[in-house]
């Protein structure tokens, strides 16, 4: 008699992640709420002049209102009973959602999947990302405990186990600082770093070299490199003409403002408003050059006012994006079909 055994476990091991994937939680901001916003926002979001009924699914109270005659839009446990979930899955054009008549396709049996298993783990409804605060999480439980030397070793060893794959074995010390000073400053170590932390056998002889490193001007260069990008920084102002302009004042106070640690609250407050402060001093004023990071236009031609508009609209945009983690721009034209933002308050 053949023995199907092996093939038996191989079979095992090929579904072990779809297993994996079907026992998983699914998150609402995650999951859910893209599918919600991209296939059901336009006849059932935010937009009160094109909504459809009054099941809305851009906030919690209206994607789970009676829908009369005994229907439930969702029943938190039970996707059978939740009339979202009939109309999803139904093989009625007529009733189907979202509707073939306005040319929509059917959603795919992924979307359909996380769907129902959403409902049937109770339909957890989120908030917005942007306005959930941060919490540390606790830290998972894994089976090599000795190899975890901080916190963030335990999250990675958890992944690396449930994964079934191996962690990588301990670098050596010539990488481990290439490593760290790359991260750190953007810049390999100089032969000179190197030797010398070779040559370092006491036991913090790692620590040394981060708190050298985070001690560095180049450190403070890497960190504001990423906060320049947000504030859509540049040393020209854009557009045909591309002039050169005196922003390095501004990049020189984000970059200082770094190196000795500014406490966030002031380094917002200094950019939105440092002009406005009791008696500002000079460094405050420069701050708020975080505004005229946005391109100007001095092309022939050009309406002034109309520039004037464009560059407030930017402002807004980007103090928006950079310190609330909201994309605003949509509600310039209208209702935002994603974001919790309004026209009405893009120009209030």
């Amino acid at each position: 008699m053949m023995d199907f055994r092996p093939a038996a476990a191989f079979v095992c091991i090929l579904l072990l992640p779809c297993a994996r994937a079907e026992d998983a939680a699914v998150q609402f901001n995650r999951d859910i709420r893209p599918i919600f916003s991209d296939k059901c926002y336009t006849c059932h979001g935010p937009d009160a002049a094109n909504r459809k009924s009054k099941l809305r699914f851009d906030t919690e109270d209206g994607a789970k209102i009676d829908l009369s005659k005994g229907r439930k839009a969702i029943v938190a446990g039970d996707a059978a009973q939740s009339e979202v979930y009939r109309r999803v899955v139904s093989n009625d054009a007529a009733l189907r959602m979202p509707p073939a008549y306005m040319g929509r396709d059917k959603l795919t049996d992924r979307e359909i999947g996380l769907i129902r298993r959403w409902i049937e783990q109770g339909a957890p409804w989120e908030r917005h990302w942007s306005f959930i605060p941060p919490k540390r999480p606790p830290l998972p439980e894994v089976r090599e405990r000795s190899w975890v030397r901080n916190p963030i070793d335990a999250f990675v060893l958890e992944r690396l186990e449930r994964e079934g794959l191996p962690h990588s074995p301990e670098a050596d010390r010539r990488t481990l600082i290439r490593r760290v000073t790359l991260d750190l400053t953007g810049l390999p170590p100089t032969p000179a770093e190197v030797q010398a932390f070779l040559n370092d056998e006491s036991p913090g002889a790692y620590e040394k070299v981060v708190d050298r490193l985070l001690a560095s001007p180049r450190y403070a260069e890497r960190m504001a490199f990423r906060w320049m990008e947000a504030a859509r920084y540049g040393d020209t102002n854009g557009y045909q003409t591309d002039g050169v302009r005196d922003m390095w004042r501004w990049r020189d106070w984000v970059i200082h403002a770094f190196d000795r640690n500014m406490r966030f609250d002031e380094f917002t407050i200094e950019q939105i408003a440092g002009d406005l402060l009791p008696n500002p001093t000079l460094d405050q004023r420069i701050a708020t050059a975080f505004h005229r990071n946005h391109r100007t236009s001095a092309e022939g031609g050009i309406v002034p006012e109309e520039f004037r508009v464009e560059y407030v609209a930017d402002r807004a945009e980007t103090t928006s994006t950079v310190w609330l983690g909201l994309t605003i721009g949509c509600a310039r034209c209208h209702d935002h079909k994603y974001d919790p933002i309004k026209q009405k308050e893009f120009y209030q």
